[in-house]
């Protein structure tokens, strides 16, 4: 489970002055939940993420990933956590197998156990026939299945994906979006950003909007159409954007 309260990232711009790229967010995402984060390019997703990640540290607020601490227990958290981005960053020399043997030796998996996963992953993902290729050979999408197996190969609790289908054709794509589902399936607490509308429609059980770092608005999509009486999720995100702005407190729509 992850839980999100008061979040607040605060950068320097070259003259001094701060400005907040992530201001008071608050979520959860439970258990066997698929929450979408979504807002435009620039609105505070990636930032988010990087603080829950323990990556980043909050300027303010707190959050907590399966009970641990992103200040406290940063170690625990990335334990509990499998994190995916549509940026693979896979090294090329290595197959994947041993790329995979790597990051689950990273998490403190022991080898028979790391052993047992990859022949697991491998199965539900179809990549026996590619295992002991090198990455610097293989297809974009084998690649990004590789990125996903290195990110579960400690079976964690919660996952994140910044992101996963930027970029990707469209078969590719559909086969993440299949593995977010199994996720959920699995009873995993999953938080996946996007500023694609309709990739959340389509996937997320929960929304949680986000604007210049604000939250503009959170809830299934069944209420927020009946909140606003619109149907397309576009067209509810530039309500809720027109809100903020009607309070003077959000940047010009991009």
């Amino acid at each position: 489970m992850i839980e999100v309260s008061n979040l607040t990232k605060e950068f320097k711009k070259k003259g001094g002055e701060t400005f907040a790229a992530v201001d008071g967010l608050s979520f959860t995402v439970n258990k066997g939940e698929i929450v979408a984060l979504l807002g435009v390019n620039g609105a505070g997703k990636t930032t988010t993420l990087r603080m829950l990640s323990t990556v980043l540290k909050p300027t303010g607020g707190a959050a907590t990933v399966e009970g641990y601490d992103i200040y406290s227990e940063p170690q625990k958290v990335r334990k509990n956590m499998g994190f995916l981005s549509g940026d693979t960053g896979l090294y090329a020399r290595l197959t994947a197998r041993e790329t995979i043997t790597y990051f689950g030796r990273l998490y403190d998996v022991p080898d028979a156990k790391i052993t047992e996963r990859i022949e697991e992953v491998a199965g539900f993902l179809s990549m026996e026939e590619f295992l002991d290729r090198k990455v610097d050979f293989l297809s974009t999408g084998m690649k990004q299945k590789v990125s996903i197996a290195r990110s579960i190969v400690h079976d964690p609790p919660v996952m994140i994906f910044d992101e996963p289908t930027s970029g990707l054709d469209i078969l590719t794509a559909k086969n993440i979006v299949s593995f977010v589902r199994k996720c959920r399936d699995d009873g995993k607490s999953v938080l996946f950003t996007t500023h694609i509308m309709r990739e959340a429609e389509r996937i997320a059980d929960r929304v949680v909007m986000i604007h210049a770092g604000k939250l503009l608005t959170q809830g299934t999509l069944d209420e927020l159409r009946a909140e606003t009486d619109l149907n397309d999720l576009d067209d509810i995100f530039v309500y809720y954007v027109d809100k903020l702005k009607a309070e003077g407190v959000a940047d010009e729509l991009a």
